[in-house]
This record gives C-alpha cells, structure tokens and sequence, in this order.
C-alpha cells in the first residue's frame, strides 16, 4: 500500500524532478515507510511505500529490473501473488524479493497487458516498458475491477503526470482547476460522486475502474476495459440454501485472503453494524483470536445517537476481541474538519468521510492494516432505497431518480450560477449505465451500477483516502472480485428480501448476536453534520458567506439563504443535509485548490 505518482514527457524535455519531488512529499502520508525516485529517459517515477508484505528493502520502489527493461510504482495488494509466483518460478522467471510488487513486474513481461486479468486483488501501478516495442518505450498504467485504489492523471502538450491524488497533481502545478460543469452537476445530484474520468477540476482525470491506460512517447493513449460484471441468474438454478453455503466460502476465502497476505498485524474496523460484525465472526473461523477492533461514536443529538457501541460491544466481548472503543466530542470535529477535508482526494458529503480520519488516527497507532465492511450494502442490497425503487412504477430511470437523486434538475439548476447550467447530465449518465446489456432485472442493473461506479466514488474512495492520511491499508473483502461476481448472480430476492441483505444474515445467525442481526439498518452515525445547529451552523454560514465562496460564484445566493435559514428542513431523499454539501464542496475547494 502506498502513494504512487510520475511524469512522462512527449516534448524531448527531461522529467520535471522539482515536480515529481513534490508530489513524493504530497504523498508522504500514504506511505511513511521509504521514499523512492527513478529517472529513465522520457520517465520518470515516484513513490512513497507503506510496507505490508516483504519488509525488506529488496521490495522497495520504485522496482527496476534491468534485466526484463521494466519498471514499476504500485499501489495495493495481489492477493493471489504467491500462485502466480509458482506459476512464474515455473516459466522460468527468478525473483529478487518476496512481495506482490515484483509479481507484477513477471506477469506483465510474460503475459503482457493482458496480466492484469489475472490479478486479484486492490491495485493501481504504473509500468514503464523501455523495450524497442513496436511504437517505441511506454508506459502501463491500470487500476482494478472495483476501484479500490485510485489513479489520477492530468496532461498537457509536453507530459502526462500522474499520482494517488489530486493533491499532488496540483503541488507540482499545470493543472487547470476551472470548474468541470457536468461534474458539478454529478456532485449535486450523486452524493458527491462524480463518475469516471471525469472530476470536479477540468485539468484533472482519473482512471476508470476495470481499465488500463497505455501511453506512447509520442503521447498516443489507448485505454481498454479488462472486466464487465454480470448481473444475470445461472443457468443451473441454485436453491437458498446452497447460495447461502457459496457466498458463506466466498466470504470465508476472501477474509483468509486479507488476513494472510500480510507480513503485520490485521485489526477490524467494528462499527457494530451487521457487515463489520460478521467479519469479526469469518475471523474466528479463520483461527483468529483476540483480535484487534476499532469502534467510533460521536454527541448524539435528540433526533439521533452519535454511536452504535449497544452493538459493537457485544460483538467484541462474544469473540473476546482487543476491543479499542473512541468517543470524539463535537468540538474535536469541527476544529478537525479542514484538516479531514485536506485529505479528501475530491469533495465528499459523506458525514462518516471525518469519523474514518479520526477513527484512522487512533487505529495507526496499534495496526498497519484493518479489514472493512464497505461494499456490503451494494454488493448485497442493504439500503433502504432499494426496495422503493422496485416498488416504483417507471422507466429504469424514474425510478432509480425518485429514490437516489440529492437534487432534481429544477433544483439543480436553482442551486449553481447560470454559467454552469446544462442538459440534465446526470439522468442522462444514469440512464445509459443501467440499460447496458448483462443485468436480468431492474434490480439488478441498480446493484451492478452502483457496484461498479457509485460506490467507487463515495464509500470507496472515503475509506481508502481517509485511512490513507494516517498510513493504514483498508482491505474490504466484500468486494473481493469473486465475491462480487457471485453475488451479482444471486436472485434479487434473496438480497432484498426483509429488511435487505437477507442471504448475508442466513450466515450470520448463529455466529453474531440477534440484536446485532435484526436491528434496522443503522449508518455511520456522525449527527452533527446532519441536522445542523449552533457551532456546525455558524461555520457552514460563515464558508458560504465567505469572500472567496462570493466571487467563485458557483451558487446562487437565493438558494444559499434559503438553506441557511431552515437547514434541517432540507435534507435529501437518503438524508444527507444538502447545506453540509454546499459548504463541504467550498471548503474542499477552498482548502485544496
């Protein structure tokens, strides 16, 4: 796990160092372990390495191998490396060090682009070739099925840069921060996500999930998609119980996976909810004991509790886990907010976005990597709009918007200056994506889309950019690939059926606590940035009410004001308080940019 970043130049001109070395030091806290630079020609690559698996300098990057002409800057883990390291071994192929790094150096030699096909894992590396190929050297850069890790890329006429984070494409500078219309419309209608590859900033891009980007010396990019999920029903029909018993050994594999492919201690993230609970439990079947958990609770306010530790505690004490509990007063968030916002990648809403950086800070110090259950809520229908979107009358579309969208085009259009006003993009994104072929119902579509884009960009990216700051690698097995694709086969209704996730609570129960299986559906509970009052109140006035808020000019004052003067009247169909989103974009831009 670590912060990656480079610069290849089409003009004949050497690699910016002054620039790269700039980004290195951006990404400092992703990887506090080892800082590395290498220059070659046309490239150049960064890299600040948080050591998990081979300890040892010999994995240290960026990784040459002189012999193969490759080079290489990677983010993340392969979790099936040691296979494909027999498989290597057996072609030939002799290994300088023990980790997952050099895997992929072999594999790409061998296999070519095709490798990362083979990889499973949480990944996004940058390969530089310098052989003679047939359009000259160039570089490989690839990002995995899901989106876990991030991969952000700007260019110009002279060079492409890329890096982990925007942060350090703006700190080495050329970056065009101008407002991106139609992702300020996807921010305002998606909870903040902004789909691939486009983000807030104009100059800015990211690579998709599932793609590859190849990059000539003479600027040529050709970008592939490697993987496509599909959300249809095999043709061999299962009954419930033999799913139950599939996904229970998907699960089962994929936290011996996490757990395994580490050379340091493995905690748990335990919010107390049914996802991290359940992890808890695939642990103790994978042997674990005592292990290390991680609970956060915030002030409650009347309407909400600040925590879940009723449920949370019960968890720890029936597995006797080392159970660490953290309570962070409403002054603590509000003077850290800035702070938390530096290290958001893009702007997020997400209320939970800060209690990850403050639940990451008291996590850094005992462990180097936790184990997550985001992706749980997608992967298996949690969330309560599911359900009302099934029961909704409409095209794909209406009934996807009635339930998800923060903002309808009309209101839209009344929040942002008339400069950034537009066709309804973000229906027009949404429609496409759920009429692609390969999804057998409605449902289906829904859970592949959000699977594959949503939840890239809010719960996703949350995590890893939160966890990130304090150098702690968060492993999510939820959305380990074959658990994904398995469950994109499972019947709608053995997702939906009750209140959600029904197939993951016919593995939990007997293993968890009924209260913790049967409880509603709770969220990471951060009450203060939800119904919004004194303190929080004065401070988002204050942002919007700003000097640089004014003259950047994206909202229309009228809007502003009417959201000032009744904030808790204004929250969005899945109740986020649509004032926070307001300040929470002015402040990351403010901060940031």
């Amino acid at each position: 796990m670590c912060g990656i970043c480079g610069e290849i130049r089409f003009d004949g001109a050497r690699p910016d160092l002054f620039a790269l070395g700039r980004m290195i030091e951006t990404l400092r806290r992703r990887g506090p372990d080892h800082e590395g630079m290498w220059l070659d020609g046309a490239m150049a690559l960064g890299q600040r390495r948080l050591a998990v698996i081979d300890l040892s300098s010999a994995a240290n990057q960026p990784m040459v191998d002189a012999e193969l002409g490759l080079a290489l800057v990677f983010n993340g883990a392969i979790y099936n490396y040691q296979e494909l390291r027999q498989e290597l071994l057996g072609e030939g192929y002799h290994f300088f060090s023990q980790g997952d790094t050099e895997v992929i150096l072999k594999a790409y030699h061998h296999w070519g682009e095709s490798c990362v096909e083979r990889f499973h894992g949480m990944f996004a590396f940058a390969l530089w070739d310098a052989r003679k190929n047939e359009d000259g050297p160039r570089l490989f850069l690839a990002r995995d099925r899901l989106g876990i890790k991030p991969l952000y890329w700007t260019r110009s006429n002279a060079y492409l840069r890329f890096a982990s984070n925007m942060q350090a494409l703006l700190t080495a500078g050329g970056v065009d921060t101008s407002i991106d219309p139609i992702a300020l419309q996807h921010i305002f209608s998606l909870h903040a996500v902004v789909p691939a590859p486009r983000t807030i900033l104009a100059g800015a891009r990211k690579l998709a999930p599932a793609h590859t980007l190849t990059v000539t010396a003479d600027g040529t990019t050709y970008e592939r998609r490697y993987w496509t999920l599909n959300a249809q029903r095999p043709t061999t029909p299962r009954s419930e119980r033999e799913w139950t018993s599939a996904i229970h050994d998907a699960l089962r594999q994929a936290v011996k996976r996490r757990l395994v492919v580490a050379d340091v201690p493995v905690g748990v993230l335990l919010s107390g909810g049914l996802d991290s609970s359940l992890l808890v439990a695939l642990l103790a079947e994978a042997g674990v004991e005592h292990p290390l958990t991680f609970s956060i609770g915030f002030e409650d306010t009347p309407e909400e509790r600040g925590s879940e530790f009723e449920y949370s505690d019960q968890v720890a004490a029936r597995f006797q886990t080392l159970h660490h509990r953290i309570t962070i007063p409403n002054a603590e968030v509000l003077d850290r907010l800035p702070e938390a916002v530096a290290q958001m990648t893009e702007p997020m809403f997400g209320q939970d976005a800060v209690a990850f950086y403050l639940l990451a800070e008291r996590v850094s110090r005992e462990v180097k990597v936790v184990q997550s259950g985001q992706g749980a809520d997608e992967v298996f229908g949690g969330y309560f709009w599911y359900p009302r979107m099934a029961a909704t009358d409409g095209t794909a579309l209406e009934c996807f918007r009635a339930h998800y969208f923060d903002r309808d085009h009309a209101e839209y259009l009344e929040t942002v200056n008339p400069i950034f006003h537009g066709i309804d993009y973000s229906a027009e994104y949404i429609a496409q994506r759920l009429a692609e072929p390969g999804a057998e119902t409605f449902i289906d579509q829904v859970l592949r889309l959000d699977v594959t884009t949503l939840i890239v960009d809010d719960p996703v990216k949350r995590v890893d950019n939160m966890t990130m700051a304090w150098g702690v690698e968060a492993r999510v097995p939820f959305l380990d690939q074959h658990v994904v694709e398995l469950a994109a086969s499972l019947p709608p209704e053995l997702k939906l059926n009750g209140t959600g996730k029904h197939i993951l609570k016919n593995i939990a129960r007997g293993r968890l606590p009924d209260l913790v299986i049967d409880r509603p559906k709770g969220y990471f509970p951060l009450p203060a940035l939800k119904y919004v009052r004194g303190p929080f109140l004065d401070f988002m006035r204050e942002l919007l009410n700003s000097r640089a808020c004014r003259e950047r000019g994206i909202y229309q004052r009228d809007y502003v004001e009417k959201l000032l003067k009744a904030p808790e009247h204004y929250l969005t169909r899945i109740q986020g308080s649509k004032l926070w989103h307001l300040a929470a974009l002015e402040l990351w831009l403010q901060v940031n940019v």
